[in-house]
């Protein structure tokens, strides 16, 4: 179900900012969930499909150099230990589908090369797809529509990214140098080409910062945060308030034990990874508030310490229909209700949690008070509390959303219980992967019969996964 925001309506959103963000600090390590009242009307979207199981890697910052692992080593090592406790063979697998962004050029196509790694055999198609920072949730949305449609009765459905190892491309000058020198056949030539170097040729284009360039609306991701922080009155206060959460609720995460769904995994030299090494359990919005704005100096908003960090990771979910559960004993985790997609002016792209959550619970009958736990990527601070603003905000909500009323404020008690990326980072291709899959996770410890994994989209999407937790 895809929905379009009309040109006119999002005009509206930029000339009448919303009311200012109520602050909450949330100080309770885990909350009551509210009632569900309608989860027994919720209809199956043809046949009913299960996330039985699911695993992810440590979460690796993204330091100076390429990490240890490339996309696809990241997927085999969130695969093996998921794959090794199953029941069945690997190659009893339909599909194998991987999100993923930025793919190595040693990789082409991680989706098929991570499959043969993973022993699915070579009768088990495998292959790859991007949306952006969804990808790692349209490869469950995918092989979820696929299962329910009765093509395919058992998926293995995943994102990975590897962020230090994005390129590093020569530019349009240099290549064209290059060019000129590598085909000149004579020596003269040659040394006439040679002539025409200049050592600025030599500075690299960095391929992650253009990818963060929107190509159309010609602003810096950061800056559509900026633009959001603007239009809803959200303070650089609120930001560090809410990112200094995240990273306490993971750091607590982290010692309770509450990351069952995460495995370690060991480099070739033996280094061991066992936890999210971008978390800062001590970290405070004081210290934060000692950070320069990235993107719109000096008065901005946005910081490198209240947005997502740049990170290493892979997650994978195990997708079965109603007879694989019943010939493999599956115990399920969750029952997939419906997905929504949604699009805006990618200048705003970070109101598409807004667009997709709303638009999905609305077509499902239900309303913003009956999910008890939530999962919405934490791109940038500031973006995720204008998306709680934006559901308060009766102008919005009416104009854009078409509710007669407000969506409603969102208890953030219920949302990112275990911090988010801001606190353990934002590798693209995963994300919306892994934030479905804890989503279930965190229902549970809530005790909330439905969850919602929701998340912007970089060139103006939104995309929302509804859950019935088993």
């Amino acid at each position: 179900m895809v929905k379009a925001v009309k040109k006119t309506a999002i005009k509206k959103v930029a000339k009448k900012p919303a009311k200012k963000v109520v602050k909450k600090a949330a100080k309770k390590a885990a909350p009551k969930a509210p009632a569900i009242k309608r989860a027994s009307t919720l209809q199956t979207k043809g046949r009913a499909v299960y996330i039985v199981d699911g695993a992810r890697t440590p979460m690796i910052k993204a330091k100076t150099k390429a990490g240890p692992f490339t996309p696809v080593d990241l997927a085999v090592e969130a695969g093996r230990p998921l794959l090794t406790r199953q029941t069945f063979d690997p190659r009893e697998f339909d599909d194998v589908i991987l999100g993923c962004v930025n793919v190595h050029p040693d990789e082409v196509n991680p989706g098929r090369v991570a499959a043969l790694r993973l022993g699915c055999g070579a009768e088990v198609p495998g292959w790859t797809v991007q949306r952006n920072c969804a990808s790692g949730q349209q490869s469950i949305d995918t092989a979820w529509k696929y299962i329910a449609a009765g093509n395919a009765d058992l998926i293995l459905a995943g994102g990975t990214e590897a962020l230090s190892h994005a390129p590093l491309l020569f530019t349009e000058k240099a290549s064209a140098w290059f060019g000129k020198f590598m085909t000149a056949r004579s020596t003269g030539a040659k040394l006439a080409a040679f002539k025409e170097f200049r050592p600025s040729m030599l500075q690299p284009s960095i391929g992650l910062i253009r990818g963060l360039m929107d190509p159309v609306a010609k602003v810096n991701m950061g800056v559509t945060a900026e633009i959001l922080a603007h239009r809803f009155n959200i303070s650089r206060l609120d930001a560090d308030t809410y990112a200094a959460r995240s990273h306490h609720r993971l750091a607590a995460a982290h010692k309770n034990g509450h990351l069952e769904e995460m495995h370690a995994m060991i480099d070739r030299k033996g280094n061991v990874y066992d936890y999210d090494d971008g978390v800062r359990p001590d970290n405070s919005a004081e210290k934060l508030a000692k950070l320069r704005p990235a993107f719109e100096k000096p008065y901005g908003k946005v910081t490198a310490g209240n947005s997502s960090q740049i990170t290493d990771g892979a997650c994978w979910t195990i997708l079965a229909s109603e007879d694989a559960v019943k010939k493999y004993g599956f115990k399920p985790m969750a029952r997939i209700v419906d997905s929504d997609w949604s699009s805006l002016d990618p200048s705003v792209m970070g109101l598409g949690p807004a667009l997709a959550s709303a638009n999905m619970l609305t077509a499902n009958g239900l309303k913003q008070k009956d999910v008890g736990a939530w999962e919405l990527n934490e791109a940038f601070a500031a973006q995720l509390l204008a998306c709680l603003a934006a559901w308060t905000d009766k102008d919005f909500c009416q104009n854009i959303l078409g509710l007669e009323d407000i969506f409603g404020e969102l208890d953030q008690d219920i949302l990112n219980i275990d911090g988010g990326a801001i606190s353990m980072g934002h590798p693209v291709g995963t994300s919306g992967n892994r934030i479905t899959l804890h989503a279930i996770h965190a229902a549970r410890r809530l005790n909330s019969q439905l969850a919602v994994a929701t998340e912007c989209i970089g060139g103006g999407m939104g995309g929302a996964m509804l859950l019935e937790v088993m």
